[in-house]
C-alpha cells in the first residue's frame, strides 16, 4: 500500500468507536416538529429520510478518494431510537464495558436524557414487539430457547446486484414516476411517492458532498489535494444522479447507496455490495485498456474503499442482542469468484486484484469470501489459501454449486441463483432480488434439556414446553427422540408465531422506501421491502448447538439405553448437580471419551446428527411468512453459542453448566479426534441444500500451511468437501500457545485476529468465554 492508504488505514485503526447522537437528534426534531397525522406512513418515513440526509453532517477527510461516513466522523456510530431507544444505563454500560465499548460523552448523555428518551419512550419497535407478545413467547425468550433479531435491528439481510452500475437514480425515479402515474391503489401510490422522495434525498446527500469538497478546495494550498477535492466534487455531482462512467465513480456510487441504506434504518446485517469483482470488471477492463486507469490506481481506490467499511462499527447492541452478536463487525461481506450468469467461470483479473487488497489491508471489515465452483481454476483457490495461511480468518470459502442448488430448491430461477451468493456469515440469497431476513437463533441443545425435564425449565422455574414425559418414563431412545421432536416443534411454532407479529409491525410502522428501490420488484409492484415487494422473500431461523445436542443424545443412547451404565433418572440427577459428586467425574469421562462423537466419520453419532437436523428442517421449512415467502433454516451462531450455553445446565456429552455450546455445524470443541477429513465426511452427511447456509470452522497449526505443498493440500481439502456437498468452510491458522500468550499479555497481541464464527475479530476483544471456546477447538496438525 502507498503512503496515502497507510495513513488512512492507521487513522481508521486508531479511531475509537463512539456514540453519535446526531441521527437520533435529527430524527427526533423531525417527528416532534412536523404534523404528520394525515400522511401515509411510507411518505412519513421518506420525509424523515430526506430530513436526515439533508441535515446530517458531511465529512471529507484529508487524502480520501472515496467519501462519506455514517456519523459526523469515522467510527462515530449513529443510534436508531425508532428501533431501540437506549436508556441512560445502556449508554453508561456501553461506555464502561470491557469488551466492544463505545465512548459516550456527557453531551450525548444529556441529549438522550432531555430530548431523545422523553420523546421515544413507548414508541420504539422494541416496545411494540415486547408489548405484542404473549406470555409463553416471553417466557421462552427469557429462558434462552430462542432470540429475536428485530428487537434492536431491522430486517434487511440484503445484498445488491449490479443494477446501480448501469442506471442512475434519475432512471429509477423515472420508472417510479411512470408507475405512480398509472397507479390507482392509494397504498401503492404512497409507497411510490415515498420511493421518489427517498431517491431524491440520496442525490441531494451526494450533492452536499460535492459542495463541501468545492468549499474545501477554495482554502486548500496543496495543489495535489486541491485537485483531488475538485475531482471529488465532480464525481459527487454525477453519482448517484447518473450511472457511473468510471471505476472510481462506481465505487463512490455504491458507497453512497450503502450509507443511504444504513442511515434509513439499521438492518441486520449491513448492506453488502455482492459480487464486486464481476460488478466492477467492465469499468476496470475498459479503463485499463484505454489507458485511463492503471492497476496501481485501481488498487489504491479499492484500498480506500476497504477503509470506508472499517470506519463503520456495527451500531451498539445491549442485552441479549449484544450476547448473540458481540462484535463491532457489521457483516458486510464481499463475494468473489463463482460463476457468471451463463454458468461459466466468474474469476477475472479484478478477482486477483481484490484478493491482493484483502491481504494488504488485513482489516476486519469488510468481510470477504471466495465462491468456489467446479468452473474456477485451482490457481484462484490457491491464491485465497495464501491469504488464509496468514491467519486472520479471511477469506471464507463457499461452494458455488451448493449455493445454486439451495436457491433453486427455494424456487429461484437458474439465472437469479447463479447471480446470488452469501452475506453476513454464511447466509444464501438472490442478490438484488430477495429479502432474506434472519429472525433469530434457536437453541437446539436447550430443547433437549427441556425434553429431559418434561418441558420444565429449572433455571427460570417455569413450565415452558409441553408435558412430553419425565426422564425416567422415557424407556427407549426412540421414545426420547419423539419427546425431543415434540418439544422442538412446539418451540419452532412459537418462534414463528412471534415472528409473524413482528413482520406485520415492521410492514405497518417502519417501511423502508429507500432500500425498496434497490431490490427487484419493489418499484414494479409499488410494494415496500418489508411488505413483500421483493421478488423473493425468505425468513430464516438459525439452529445453534448441533454438535452438543448430537453428542448428548449419542451419550444417552450409548450409556443409558445400549449399555445400561446408568438409568435416565440417574442421568437426570447427575446433570442437575453439574457433575458435582466425586463419582460423577467418572461418568463425565465416560461421556466424553467412551461415546461415539460427531465429527469423526462415525455413523452411529452422525446418524443422530442427521436426525436432529432433519427434525429441525421439517419443523420449519416451507411455513409461510406474512410477506408471501417461506421460512427456512440455516446453521450458524455468531457468538450466540456462548450465550445459549450460559442458560443451559450440564449436558450428557460431559459439558459443564454454563459453558459454550458447539458452534455452527462444527463438532464439539476438541471431540473431533480423527483429523479434518473425518470432520468433513461427518458434516457432509447432512443435506446442505435443505438450508440457506451452514457454517463450519476448522483450525490448523501454522506449520502445515507453511509451504506450497500444504497449500495445495488445502485446495484439495476444500474441493473434496464441496464435492461431498458442503456449503461453507473457514479456517483459523494459529496455535494454542499463541492464543494463551495473548490472553496473558494482550498488550503484545493487539493485532492478533481470529475467525470467530462467520466473521473475524481481534482475539483480545473477545470475551474470556469466547477466547476459551476458540482455544478449545481442535488444532489439526495434518490434512488427513
Amino acid at each position: 500500500m502507498n503512503d496515502r492508504v497507510r495513513i488512512l488505514r492507521e487513522a481508521s485503526l486508531a479511531a475509537v468507536p463512539e456514540i453519535s447522537s446526531e441521527r437520533a437528534v435529527i430524527l427526533t426534531e423531525f417527528y416532534s416538529g412536523i404534523d404528520l397525522e394525515n400522511l401515509p406512513i411510507p411518505v412519513q418515513r421518506a420525509m424523515a429520510f430526506k430530513y436526515l440526509m439533508g441535515n446530517r453532517s458531511v465529512y471529507i477527510g484529508t487524502g480520501e478518494l472515496i467519501v462519506g461516513e455514517k456519523g459526523p466522523v469515522p467510527k462515530a456510530v449513529p443510534t436508531y431510537p425508532e428501533l431501540c431507544c437506549h436508556t441512560l444505563e445502556d449508554l453508561r454500560l456501553l461506555d464502561s464495558r470491557e469488551k466492544t465499548p463505545f465512548s459516550v460523552s456527557e453531551e450525548v448523555i444529556e441529549v438522550y436524557r432531555d430530548k431523545i428518551i422523553p420523546f421515544w419512550q413507548g414508541k420504539t419497535m422494541r416496545d411494540f414487539i415486547f408489548d405484542s407478545m404473549e406470555k409463553r413467547w416471553l417466557d421462552a425468550y427469557g429462558a434462552g430457547v430462542f432470540t429475536e433479531f428485530m428487537e434492536q435491528r431491522s430486517p434487511g439481510h440484503t445484498v445488491l446486484d449490479d443494477k446501480i452500475y448501469g442506471n442512475g437514480f434519475m432512471s429509477f425515479i423515472s420508472t417510479a414516476e411512470t408507475g405512480l402515474a398509472g397507479e390507482t391503489d392509494p397504498n401503492k401510490q404512497a409507497e411510490l411517492r415515498a420511493m421518489i422522495i427517498s431517491m431524491k434525498a440520496l442525490i441531494r446527500f451526494a450533492e452536499r458532498h460535492a459542495e463541501q469538497a468545492q468549499e474545501l478546495s477554495l482554502t486548500e494550498t496543496d495543489p495535489d489535494l486541491k485537485n483531488e477535492l475538485l475531482q471529488i466534487a465532480e464525481i459527487c455531482s454525477r453519482v448517484p444522479r447518473h450511472a457511473p462512467s468510471t471505476f472510481r465513480e462506481a465505487l463512490q456510487y455504491y458507497w453512497f447507496v450503502h450509507l443511504g441504506v444504513t442511515t434509513e434504518l439499521n438492518p441486520w446485517d449491513a448492506f453488502c455490495p455482492g459480487k464486486l469483482d464481476q460488478h466492477l470488471y467492465p469499468f476496470y477492463r475498459r479503463e485499463i485498456d484505454s489507458g485511463q486507469l492503471t492497476r496501481e490506481e485501481a488498487e489504491e481506490l479499492l484500498h480506500c474503499f476497504w477503509i470506508k467499511f472499517n470506519n463503520q462499527p456495527a451500531p451498539p447492541k445491549v442485552g441479549v442482542t449484544a450476547a448473540e452478536s458481540s462484535t463491532y463487525t457489521d457483516f458486510a461481506q464481499i463475494n468473489l469468484g463463482g460463476v457468471k450468469p451463463d454458468g461459466t467461470d466468474g474469476v477475472n483479473e479484478l478477482t486477483y486484484l481484490l484478493l491482493d487488497v484483502i491481504q494488504d489491508m488485513r482489516l476486519l471489515q469488510p468481510s470477504s469470501s471466495v465462491q468456489v465452483s467446479r468452473e474456477n481454476p485451482d490457481e484462484y483457490i490457491l491464491r485465497a489459501a495464501e491469504i488464509i495461511k496468514t491467519g486472520f480468518g479471511q477469506p471464507s470459502v463457499f461452494n458455488t454449486e451448493m449455493i445454486i442448488k439451495e436457491l433453486l430448491r427455494q424456487g429461484k430461477t437458474l439465472a437469479d441463483a447463479r447471480c446470488g451468493g452469501t452475506s453476513g456469515c454464511v447466509e444464501t440469497g438472490a442478490f438484488g432480488k430477495e429479502n432474506y431476513c434472519l429472525t433469530g437463533y434457536f437453541n437446539l441443545t436447550k430443547i433437549l434439556e427441556l425434553t429431559l425435564d418434561n418441558g420444565y425449565d429449572f433455571r427460570t422455574d417455569k413450565q415452558l414446553g409441553p408435558v412430553s414425559g419425565k426422564a425416567e418414563d422415557l424407556e427407549t431412545f426412540k421414545g426420547l427422540f419423539e419427546a425431543f421432536r415434540e418439544q422442538l416443534e412446539y418451540f419452532t411454532d412459537l418462534k414463528i408465531e412471534g415472528n409473524r407479529r413482528i413482520e406485520r409491525l415492521y410492514a405497518e410502522k417502519l417501511p423502508v422506501p429507500f432500500l425498496s428501490v434497490l431490490i427487484d420488484d419493489c418499484i414494479e409492484k409499488g410494494i415496500d421491502y418489508h411488505s413483500g415487494g421483493a421478488r423473493y422473500d425468505t425468513s430464516y431461523i438459525q439452529g445453534v448447538g448441533l454438535g452438543t445436542v448430537t453428542d448428548s443424545l449419542s451419550s444417552i443412547k450409548t450409556h443409558v439405553f445400549d449399555k445400561s451404565a446408568l438409568s435416565m433418572k440417574e442421568l437426570s440427577i447427575i446433570l442437575h448437580r453439574n457433575f458435582d459428586n466425586p463419582e460423577d467425574e467418572r461418568i463425565r469421562q465416560l461421556f466424553m471419551n467412551r461415546t461415539p462423537a460427531y465429527g469423526n466419520d462415525d455413523d452411529s453419532a452422525d446418524s443422530i446428527m442427521v436426525d436432529v437436523f432433519n427434525s429441525f428442517f421439517n419443523a420449519v421449512d416451507g411455513i409461510k411468512n406474512t410477506r408471501g415467502g417461506e421460512y427456512r433454516i440455516n446453521m450458524l451462531p455468531t457468538t450466540c453459542h456462548v450465550y445459549f450455553g450460559s442458560v443451559i445446565g450440564a449436558t450428557a456429552d460431559g459439558r459443564f453448566a454454563g459453558k459454550p455450546l458447539s458452534e455452527g455445524i462444527s463438532p464439539v470443541q476438541g471431540r473431533d479426534r480423527k483429523g479434518p477429513t473425518a470432520v468433513l465426511l461427518s458434516a457432509a452427511k447432512m443435506d446442505h441444500s435443505l438450508t440457506g447456509g451452514t457454517l463450519l470452522n476448522q483450525r490448523f497449526t501454522p506449520q502445515i500451511l507453511a509451504d506450497k505443498s500444504g497449500l495445495k493440500k488445502l485446495v484439495h481439502l476444500i474441493r473434496g468437501y464441496f464435492r461431498l456437498g458442503g456449503h461453507h468452510i473457514q479456517f483459523n491458522v494459529v496455535d494454542s500457545e499463541t492464543l494463551r500468550e495473548a490472553q496473558k499479555f494482550p498488550e503484545n497481541h493487539r493485532d492478533l485476529i481470529v475467525r470467530v464464527a462467520g466473521y473475524s475479530d481481534y482475539f483480545c476483544d473477545l470475551s474470556p468465554d469466547l477466547q476459551e471456546e476458540i482455544i478449545s477447538r481442535t488444532a489439526h496438525a495434518s490434512m488427513l
